[in-house]
């Protein structure tokens, strides 16, 4: 059985950027390879080695996306007052507000404010309505706070 990905719009045009930039590297990298292969023996080459590495992590970085892409379920905006999947939740207590998108776990990234549903965030988000208040345990210790917005 195929694993499906579930992706955003926004997380899928990255992704498909991401691909474009990388295919582009494969003519650099086959001409570091064979300006590599030109300075002789390959047994103690290390910039032919270096080449090669990078070679194999371009193309692994592709079939990875190309999986995604090929297995992707867009997750659709839905006016839903509850958070779910694709929902931008605005949460606040008495020491500070913070905003998270809950994205799949492909296009999650903390720095960005994108959670995954699988995360420790999402999780205790996924369901919850304006209004109600959110106990969030992570590594740091657990906060409470109320969900303000659900976008």
């Amino acid at each position: 059985m195929k694993k499906t990905y579930q992706l955003t719009a926004a997380g899928r045009q990255e992704l498909e950027a991401e691909l474009v930039q990388l295919k582009g590297r494969r003519g650099v990298i086959a001409d570091k390879i064979a300006a590599a292969r030109d300075y002789g023996d390959l047994s103690e080459n290390a910039e032919y080695d270096t080449a090669r590495e990078e070679q194999g992590i371009v193309e692994t970085r592709i079939a990875e996306i190309e999986d995604i892409l090929m297995n992707a379920e867009e997750i659709k905006a839905s006016r839903s007052k509850s958070v779910h999947l694709g929902s931008k939740v605005t949460l606040k207590n008495d020491q500070k507000e913070v905003t998270y998108t809950v994205v799949g776990a492909v296009e999650a990234n903390p720095v960005e404010g994108k959670v995954s549903d699988q995360s420790p965030i999402g999780q205790q988000l996924i369901g919850k309505n304006v209004g109600e208040e959110v106990t969030i345990t992570t590594p740091k210790g657990s906060t409470t706070y109320s969900i303000i917005t659900v976008a």
